[in-house]
């Protein structure tokens, strides 16, 4: 996976002691948001590149998507990758896409699911790092915060029912469609497998939480809803 992603999110500064253990498939899972927030979260530079350009994958969804990745990220110059980026997302006014849930949920910014993250956030005691000028309810912030949420980089790692709970509430609901417009999108090339990858994770994460809903009888009590 790619490293040293410069979160979005501001972590608490003190960390509890004695943090449970996190299963390592649960961590594999937080490798994958990690990966996400890091390439949509700004254009990957040389060494970004380069670190894709070494990635391999099986023949699951999700290993096709990354062969595909790491093949492209290899024909891509950094200059390419910021077009590219700036194309998709920024654009003069607005890119291609628009990667925030009020946007894809409101077909407006700042709307209703932006306050009810905010308030899902000071519950879990996320805040905001001060330079960050896009709304929280950005694609690449979302899954940032996932990770964290599942390594426990905020407090204690969540239950399995919680993270189901923000996932369900502020993921669930719209990032699949993201990710499969991202995968069309015209002016995708080196994000097109990107788009793959996220929709085919996304895929694979609403199935492992309603199959884990299912069997405990009890996740969806303390889900919370807009």
């Amino acid at each position: 996976m790619v490293e040293e992603h410069v979160s979005d999110i501001a972590r608490r500064q003190a960390q509890p002691q004695g943090r449970t253990a996190v299963p390592a498939e649960d961590l594999v899972r937080a490798d994958v948001y990690t990966l996400l927030a890091t390439l949509l979260s700004r254009a990957p530079d040389r060494d970004t590149l380069a670190g894709l350009k070494g990635l391999s994958g099986d023949d699951s969804a999700i290993g096709k998507a990354v062969t595909a990745l790491a093949r492209v990220a290899a024909e891509t110059t950094p200059g390419e990758a910021s077009r590219e980026y700036d194309a998709l997302f920024i654009g003069l006014g607005r890119g291609e896409l628009v990667p925030f849930a009020s946007y894809y949920l409101t077909g407006f910014l700042n709307e209703k699911p932006l306050a009810v993250l905010r308030g899902h956030m000071r519950q879990l005691g996320i805040a905001r790092a001060a330079e960050t000028k896009d709304p929280e309810d950005h694609i690449a912030s979302l899954c940032e915060m996932m990770a964290g949420l599942i390594r426990g980089d905020y407090a204690s790692a969540l239950s399995v029912a919680d993270q189901d709970a923000f996932f369900n509430t502020h993921i669930a609901t719209w990032a699949g469609h993201f990710f499969a417009d991202l995968e069309g999108a015209a002016g995708s090339r080196l994000y097109a497998p990107i788009g793959t990858l996220g929709r085919a994770f996304m895929d694979i994460e609403i199935e492992a939480f309603r199959m884990a809903s299912a069997s405990s009888g009890t996740m969806t009590a303390g889900r919370t809803t807009q």
